[in-house]
């Protein structure tokens, strides 16, 4: 009777008291990502340097004003001095400068805009480096350039970076901040076809020689 019981006692141990391993499988590895590609992900791309950080708080002009990003990532702001951007997400930069601001102030009247540095160059009046706010669309940006020439083409922009094109489609209608434009690319709009640009022209010519083919037939 005694061996019985000490048998079924046996049974009830945890199998790792009798010096088995736990058939629980481990949690699965998570790969480390970095701070700059977790936000990329999650569409909240950090700044880099050339963008511009715009502060509007009100009635405090001396305060306000836009700011460029240096090429080593730090900003310098009123008050609050040199300060790291490079590594913040916009979400936690718009926070800490918030509060930074908030203890020289006795409102909350702080607006925070992170532009984006993009350049627009091709058929558009006036080529150049704009700091783009994210919520504006694509037409905005190609407006900020003076519009598009005679010659451009909208419908075929492209989207180039670190001197490659980016494959698929630009629309006009889409916000900065949601499509595939990053800080420091370059949106370039190329010129319509010979035929497109001329198409009034080849209608019209092919119109007259329609109808200068018609009146031969119809005199001989």
């Amino acid at each position: 009777m005694p061996a019985l019981l000490l048998a079924s006692g046996m049974l009830l141990l945890p199998s790792n008291a009798l010096g088995g391993q736990s058939q629980a499988a481990p949690p699965a590895a998570v790969p480390a990502t970095t701070a700059a590609a977790t936000m990329q992900q999650n569409g909240a791309e950090p700044l880099r340097p050339g963008d511009v950080v715009r502060l509007r708080i009100w009635r405090e002009p001396d305060l306000s004003g836009e700011f460029p990003v240096d090429e080593t990532g730090v900003v310098v702001l009123p008050k609050i001095g040199p300060r790291s951007v490079t590594a913040e997400s916009p979400a936690s930069l718009r926070e800490m400068l918030v509060g930074a601001y908030a203890k020289f102030l006795n409102h909350n009247s702080i607006d925070v805009t992170l532009l984006r540095r993009i350049q627009v160059l091709g058929a558009v009046r006036q080529p150049g480096v704009y700091p783009v706010d994210p919520t504006m669309t694509i037409s905005d940006v190609l407006a900020v350039a003076g519009g598009t020439t005679t010659e451009g083409d909208p419908n075929r922009m492209e989207l180039i970076r670190a001197g490659k094109r980016v494959g698929g489609t630009i629309s006009r209608a889409s916000l900065i901040g949601e499509s595939r434009v990053r800080s420091g690319d370059q949106i370039f709009v190329p010129e319509r076809s010979w035929v497109r640009r001329n198409s009034g022209f080849l209608v019209a010519a092919l119109i007259t020689a329609g109808v200068s083919t018609v009146v031969t037939l119809a005199t001989r």
